[in-house]
């Protein structure tokens, strides 16, 4: 088996179960607990969340550890929005994820704020240009993803934090999927707030973290015990900061070199997909994009019979965002994009991770053909 759908979740990195494995046994204590068993809980959390900060380019007190990155995303969402609510106006974009659009969504049906979706064309980016027109003086927060789930668009997010610092405006990024592949130095994006999530990265599901700049007042989402210095009550999890730790500091290892390599691999993936699947048409930026996604439509088929085809081939992959659950709706952001509902229905995403070897990926493309040419044909 093939498995391209590492923007649903990647495996759990071997080094990354052996650093945690410890809390998880002999170390499992309370960080909140004041004996030997919790204080070396609390040493394990304190030295986590300063690799995570130093990852980031922040302060350890910067670091909110969350269970991932939906909680990530409604923490800085509602909670930036709720401790500053100039006039109750947000600025984001139709293409975000579901947790930043509900979120969005929650503040305007329950809490009477409005929202400006700034437009973006059919490769996906949002023009600094069209931005800016969307600010406006009593507006609270801007949220962009630094690069799109489903078809990998890469955003201009320094420049367009730059634009909302200009008018005193809090900037957050959902930097979920760039995390594996993008450096994530918040002082060179220049965001207030950015989201990240574990299982993405080689460790477990149920880990995230989200920045906020220390200047910026969050009003927390969840309450309770008061951990996370008041931001985010709850026992930690220990063992899943200390996996997340071990992730990001593997991530950093190498990343440019991996990147480009991926990258350079990616182009070529597409360009024989385009040329084996009739009817084929990249979705998203062609350069501005992650290195390891690429995402297309295939006119005249159905998305979720060219996934059947392409499993029974032994390619694992996606029609989009695995965390809309059970939703058979067209994808959102190719809505967005401008693509037609029954064009938007054939889309298929390929993401992998940076140890996918390049020959593997290239094997990928003919069956890719097949599977489209198979579809096509028993829907004549």
């Amino acid at each position: 088996m093939i498995y391209l759908d590492a923007a649903a979740t990647s495996p759990v990195r071997r080094e990354v179960l052996e650093a945690m494995w410890p809390y998880l046994t002999g170390d499992f204590g309370n960080p909140s607990s004041h004996h030997a068993v919790g204080e070396s809980a609390a040493r394990g959390l304190a030295d986590a969340r300063a690799a995570v900060a130093a990852w980031l380019g922040c302060r350890a007190s910067e670091v909110t550890f969350t269970s991932g990155g939906t909680e990530a995303d409604n923490l800085a969402v509602k909670g930036i929005a709720l401790a500053n609510p100039r006039d109750r106006h947000i600025v984001t974009t139709r293409i975000e994820h579901e947790a930043v659009l509900e979120s969005v969504d929650y503040l305007v049906r329950v809490h009477g704020f409005s929202v400006t979706y700034v437009p973006v064309g059919r490769d996906g980016l949002v023009s600094p240009d069209d931005f800016a027109a969307s600010l406006r003086p009593d507006t609270t927060l801007a949220s962009v993803m630094l690069a799109n789930n489903e078809v990998g668009t890469v955003q201009p997010i320094a420049t367009l934090a730059a634009l909302a610092h200009e008018h005193g405006i809090p900037f957050h990024t959902d930097a979920v999927q760039a995390a594996g592949w993008l450096p994530l130095d918040v002082g060179a994006l220049g965001v207030d707030a950015l989201s990240i999530s574990g299982h993405k990265l080689g460790a477990p599901k149920g880990v995230g973290a989200l920045f906020v700049r220390g200047r910026i007042p969050l009003e927390p989402v969840i309450h309770g015990g008061g951990q996370e210095r008041g931001r985010r009550s709850g026992t930690e999890n220990v063992a899943g900061a200390v996996a997340l730790a071990t992730a990001v500091r593997l991530t950093a290892e190498g990343l440019d070199a991996r990147a480009a390599a991926a990258a350079e691999a990616r182009d070529a993936f597409i360009a024989a997909v385009l040329e084996e699947a009739p009817g084929a048409s990249l979705t998203g930026h062609p350069t501005s994009r992650l290195p390891g996604s690429a995402s297309f439509v295939f006119a005249g088929t159905n998305g979720e019979a060219v996934l059947l085809e392409l499993e029974r081939r032994g390619v694992v992959s996606s029609s989009g965002s695995a965390c809309a659950a059970g939703s058979e709706d067209a994808s959102h952001v190719l809505l967005a994009l401008g693509y037609p509902e029954d064009v938007a229905r054939t889309a298929v995403r390929f993401s992998w991770g940076p140890e996918m070897p390049a020959d593997q990926l290239a094997r990928v493309a003919p069956a890719v053909g097949d599977a489209v040419r198979t579809v096509a044909q028993l829907g004549r």
